[in-house]
């Protein structure tokens, strides 16, 4: 609940790499990748170009509850067929409320309606959470989920999305 006894106002807006909005996500995972993988994890954040995660081939979402960010992802191009969740992020002081569940549901119907018949993702062998979540949500291991993640690397997983009707 937010202010006197009212739940928060919530509402996906899309934005740019550059919008300040954009600031805690961008530090926080740098944060938490730098965190779990080391100094040289910093590469990740800057891998890829904004247009990357642009229309009309990809697109960067933020959950605000009440104006504030407080989770968010993005996807850009893999293939033709293939959107690549990138940038999943919850604010460390939102987590463990089924918002990174939410921006998941939302990117996918998000790249579906974009004309995406494919989700593609990896995490980390240092993300047990993400990995949890991606299993939860019905992807594809594409790995042995028997095996130590840490001798296998990054993890990939994909789900096929729906057929959106224009």
């Amino acid at each position: 609940m937010s202010g006197a006894g009212r739940a928060p106002v919530a509402e996906f807006r899309k934005v740019a790499l550059d919008d300040p909005l954009v600031e805690p996500l961008l530090r926080e995972l740098t944060h938490e990748y730098v965190t779990r993988y080391g100094p040289g994890a910093h590469e990740e954040m800057t891998r890829y170009p904004g247009e990357a995660f642009a229309e009309p081939h990809g697109v960067l979402l933020l959950l605000l509850e009440d104006g504030e960010p407080v989770a968010g992802g993005a996807y850009k191009r893999y293939d033709a067929d293939t959107a690549e969740v990138k940038r999943m992020w919850t604010h460390s002081a939102h987590r463990r409320r089924g918002l990174a569940r939410r921006v998941l549901v939302e990117l996918e119907r998000t790249a579906a309606a974009a004309g995406y018949r494919r989700i593609y993702l990896t995490t980390g062998p240092r993300q047990p959470e993400a990995k949890g979540l991606y299993l939860a949500a019905g992807y594809t291991a594409l790995f042995d989920v028997t095996a130590d993640p840490l001798t296998i690397g990054p993890l990939p997983f994909e789900k096929r999305l729906p057929l959106v009707q224009a």
